[in-house]
């Protein structure tokens, strides 16, 4: 039976990036060694690193003030990598969520952090929108996309701080305009590679200004000075990056695929609005293209594990909600085909007419 992958990370990738790599573990680049046992060193993976880099930097139409690197680990290190490198006396964060909040907490551990608004009176359901920045913040910090309560925030903040953001969830996957982020940062297990490696756009003029002494591995300037080669890089993941910024380019680009994105979503939103046994947990405007929350409506609550089975039994896989949430959520990344969103709206489809 085929399998429908909705999981919210480690999530889908595509076969292009799944098939190369694989291979490229049992015989990297023609050399007889496993891409797991190359050293990074080798012209083989640099070449491979140095790739990578150019085409995110293609992709995102990164400018030349900004510079890309990897990095091992995950988002929630850049939670302190961030402030460690930026942040000298104050920082501004909006709170829309988990790691919007995580990252606050990190952020704290190194100066005053304000927090200019939040939705977790609402359980996170919206994307605050009414706030002030205070001007003489270090930056002001943002979580675009919030995987776990399904909004999405679409229209960039105007601050006249410089502005960070989380992307983990959704970048590459619609049109960015760098040039106003000082600092954007991704894990790379949600629209690019398996878990393992960050991703980190970093405005190179932003860095230098905090007083504090910076521990090498956690300092973005020594890892720009050596092309994100200072310590052994999580190579069977850059590997995997590169592959999927490949296919991202074949496909059309950026703009392909939000287009594609929006297609899906659209087809699984409007079933979720015309069934009766389901309704949205996200406010209507703030609702994420990467991440569908849903629940049962109240009267049909006792029915949430029966359509879950229902579905696993038709191979939809991964759309059980996050335990603060509850009900369903369904992970359209990049890499997400339109025929498993089909698979799923029909599911719910059929589930409907048996009740």
């Amino acid at each position: 039976m085929k399998k429908h992958n909705f999981y919210a990370g480690p999530s889908i990738l595509s076969e292009y990036t799944i098939k190369n790599t694989a291979a490229a573990v049992e015989n990297f680049a023609g050399t007889g060694l496993s891409l797991m046992e190359v050293s990074h060193r080798s012209k083989e993976f640099i070449a491979v690193s140095d790739e990578a880099r150019a085409l995110a930097k293609e992709l995102l139409d990164i400018p030349s003030s900004h510079e890309v690197i990897f990095l091992g680990s995950g988002a929630s290190m850049q939670f302190c990598m961030v402030p460690y490198n930026l942040l000298n006396t104050k920082a501004s964060y909006l709170d829309t969520g988990t790691w919007a909040s995580k990252a606050i907490k990190e952020a704290r551990l190194f100066g005053e952090v304000e927090v200019v608004a939040s939705s977790k009176e609402a359980n996170y359901t919206y994307i605050p929108k009414d706030y002030t920045v205070a001007p003489d913040s270090d930056y002001f910090h943002i979580t675009t996309n919030n995987t776990i309560f399904g909004t999405e925030i679409h229209r960039i903040p105007e601050v006249s701080v410089p502005l960070a953001a989380d992307m983990s969830s959704d970048i590459f996957s619609r049109p960015v305009d760098v040039s106003k982020y000082s600092v954007i940062y991704a894990g790379a297990q949600k629209n690019l590679a398996p878990a393992g490696v960050a991703i980190v756009i970093i405005r190179k003029d932003a860095l230098g200004k905090v007083s504090r002494p910076i521990p090498s591995m956690l300092n973005y300037q020594i890892h720009i000075d050596n092309d994100s080669m200072f310590n052994t890089p999580p190579v069977l993941p850059v590997f995997a990056a590169l592959q999927t910024l490949r296919w991202y380019k074949e496909q059309g680009g950026i703009p392909a695929l939000q287009k594609k994105n929006m297609e899906k979503a659209t087809i699984l939103y409007d079933e979720i609005d015309r069934n009766r046994l389901f309704k949205g947990t996200a406010a209507t405007e703030d609702r994420s293209l990467m991440n569908v929350c849903f629940v049962m409506n109240d009267e049909y609550k006792e029915l949430e594990s029966a359509f879950n089975t229902y579905a696993s039994e038709r191979g939809i896989v991964g759309i059980k909600g996050h335990r603060s949430v509850g009900g369903f959520r369904a992970s359209l990344y990049n890499a997400m085909p339109k025929s498993s969103v089909e698979v799923l709206v029909e599911a719910m489809k059929s589930f409907e007419n048996n009740i």
